[in-house]
């Protein structure tokens, strides 16, 4: 059997920078173990399958070790791929997964992902391993989403500066941590770290945004952001609050076009 398999930077207007994804597009569902370990042997943040169907297609994400609700970086890239390889005609894509539906829109160089918002929760008794992670750093304020927590702290170059234990944040129950600050230059700054799924730290995790746009939301007054993620590769973002939905705006470059081949 032969599939095409493309790699993608995502967020990002340069090969190098973002988040790599990996892209295989599919006719109909490979077995789940099969499209797991496909995501093994490409030991990206997330490996993305996509089948097409009456309305649209249908999008599933796999990380090294486990399937996960929502990407959203393998979905811009999944979108690029649509777009300017498989030539869609339309400027809007709709996607099923495992978060309802999820739409794509082209705008010029830019993709824009629509979202579900995250509904945050105040943290009154916050996990110790989480605080035993960030060492002698002293969060302003911790809070909850639907997968991920969210610390926030003083500074951008708390941020960015950050060493934090991944070996005791694997121990927290949730798919992962946002740490963010308010930004210099920007709005606000992030950086994510998913141990719990495989990745010690995620380059640019669009669906992160889905809980840092409201929480700046509430904290700025204003419903419009531009962002960055600091991790090592960077990553530029923009988004948007539209009450119960979010817009999350990047860019994506194609990095490798191949073929997986596998003998069963």
């Amino acid at each position: 059997m032969q599939l095409p398999l493309y790699q993608l930077d995502a967020f990002t207007n340069h090969v190098f920078g973002g988040n790599p994804a990996a892209v295989v597009p599919l006719s109909s569902w490979l077995a789940d173990d099969t499209m797991q370990a496909i995501a093994a042997e490409n030991n990206l943040a997330e490996t993305a399958f996509y089948v097409p169907t009456e309305e649209g297609f249908h999008i599933r994400w796999f990380t090294p070790t486990v399937e996960v609700d929502l990407c959203g970086h393998a979905t811009l890239a999944t979108a690029y791929v649509i777009f300017n390889l498989d030539n869609y005609p339309h400027d809007t894509i709709r996607f099923d997964s495992r978060s309802g539906e999820l739409k794509v829109t082209k705008e010029g160089e830019w993709l824009v992902l629509d979202f579900p918002v995250d509904m945050l929760h105040k943290q009154l008794l916050t996990p110790p391993a989480l605080l035993e992670a960030l060492g002698e750093i002293t969060p302003v304020d911790i809070v909850k989403g639907k997968t991920d927590f969210l610390v926030v702290l003083e500074s951008e170059s708390l941020v960015r500066n950050l060493d934090i234990d991944v070996i005791v944040l694997s121990t927290v129950p949730a798919r992962g941590v946002i740490v963010t600050a308010k930004g210099d230059e920007v709005d606000f700054v992030s950086r994510f770290f998913a141990p719990q799924s495989g990745i010690a730290e995620d380059p640019v995790t669009g669906s992160a945004h889905t809980s840092l746009t409201p929480y700046w939301a509430e904290k700025l007054q204003k419903d419009e952001f531009v962002a960055l993620q600091v991790s090592p590769r960077g990553g530029y973002l923009k988004t948007k609050l539209r009450g119960e939905r979010v817009d999350i705006a990047g860019q994506v470059r194609l990095y490798l076009r191949g073929t997986i081949e596998i003998n069963e």
